[in-house]
C-alpha cells in the first residue's frame, strides 16, 4: 500500500491514514523475512508493522518459499489468509521456528519491549514463548532511552471485578485507564475494548523512572489477582531490525 496504510484501531476498525513511516516499516519487514528458511513455522505478529511483514512474507512465498504461519490475532489471521499464507493454530505445532512481530517501545541493548497497543499482547506473548527465535521489526521511532516514556504498559485482565483489579494495580503505583472500543455500531453505547480472548485491557501509566527495574514491575503486576498478562516483554527477543532514514540496523540481545 506504499505510503497510504489502513491503520488498525482497537475493535478492529480501520481508517485510511497517511503513514509517514510506512517505507521504514516495509524495509525492516523485508530484512526480517529475508533469511526465513524453507519449511519454517513462523509466529505472525499483529499491528501495522507486522502487516508489512505479512506482505513481504507473501512476496517471498511467490518466489517459492514454503512456510506455515501461526497468527497472534484474528485480524492477522484474516490478512495472512487473504495473502495465501498457510495457517495453523498454536496447539497444532510443537514449536515455532521463529516469530516476527512489532513493538511499541524497544530499549537497547537488552531489547526489552513494551507491546500491546494493538490489543494482542496475550497471544503475542504466548507465541513468543513458544518460539525458538524471536524477531522484532520496528521503525526508528520505537527506540527509547527508557521504557514507559512514550506508551503505557497494557495489562490484560479478566472482565469480572475489573474495578477491583484496577484498584490493586493502583496500589502498585499504576494510574490505570480502561481501554474503550473505538468502533461501535451506530447508536450503540461505547463499551470496553474486548481482546480476542474475551478480556479487558487496562493501560497502566507509571511514574517516571518506575521502569528502571522492569523485572520487578513485571513481577508485581503479574502477581495481582485477575491479571492475565502484561505488555512488558523482557528478555524475550533475540534480534531487532530497526529501519530509519539511513537504512536498517540490526541489534542482537547480549548473551
Amino acid at each position: 500500500m506504499n505510503e497510504q496504510q489502513r491503520q488498525s484501531l482497537p475493535g478492529d476498525a480501520t481508517e485510511t491514514v497517511i503513514d509517514p513511516y510506512a517505507t521504514q516499516k516495509t524495509a525492516a519487514a523485508r530484512a526480517a523475512v529475508a533469511d526465513i528458511p524453507d519449511g519454517a513455522v513462523i509466529g505472525l505478529g499483529s499491528g501495522t508493522t507486522a502487516e508489512a511483514m505479512l506482505r513481504e512474507l507473501a512476496a517471498r512465498m511467490q518466489q517459492g518459499l514454503r512456510v506455515t504461519g501461526v497468527p497472534t490475532s484474528e485480524r492477522t489471521a484474516r490478512i495472512a489468509a487473504s495473502l495465501g499464507i498457510p495457517l495453523a493454530g498454536l496447539d497444532d505445532v510443537p514449536a515455532l521456528t521463529a516469530s516476527i512481530d512489532g513493538a511499541d517501545e524497544v530499549l537497547l541493548p537488552q531489547l526489552h519491549l513494551i507491546k500491546g497497543r494493538g490489543g494482542a499482547l496475550l497471544r503475542e506473548k504466548l507465541i513468543a514463548a513458544a518460539s525458538q527465535y524471536r524477531i522484532i521489526i520496528a521503525d526508528s521511532r520505537k527506540l527509547v532511552s527508557a521504557l514507559g516514556g512514550t506508551y503505557a504498559v497494557p495489562v490484560e485482565i479478566i472482565p469480572f471485578g475489573w474495578r477491583h483489579i484496577a484498584a490493586r494495580l493502583a496500589s502498585l503505583g499504576c494510574q490505570t485507564t480502561l481501554r474503550m472500543a473505538q468502533a461501535m455500531p451506530a447508536g450503540a453505547t461505547p463499551g470496553p475494548y474486548i481482546t480476542d480472548s474475551g478480556n479487558y485491557i487496562l493501560d497502566c501509566h507509571l511514574p517516571a523512572g518506575a521502569l528502571a527495574q522492569p523485572e520487578a514491575v513485571a513481577a508485581a503486576i503479574k502477581s495481582v489477582v485477575g491479571v492475565v498478562e502484561h505488555g512488558l516483554f523482557l528478555a524475550m527477543t533475540e534480534r531487532v531490525f530497526v529501519a530509519g532514514t539511513d537504512g536498517v540496523q540490526v541489534y542482537d540481545r547480549p548473551r
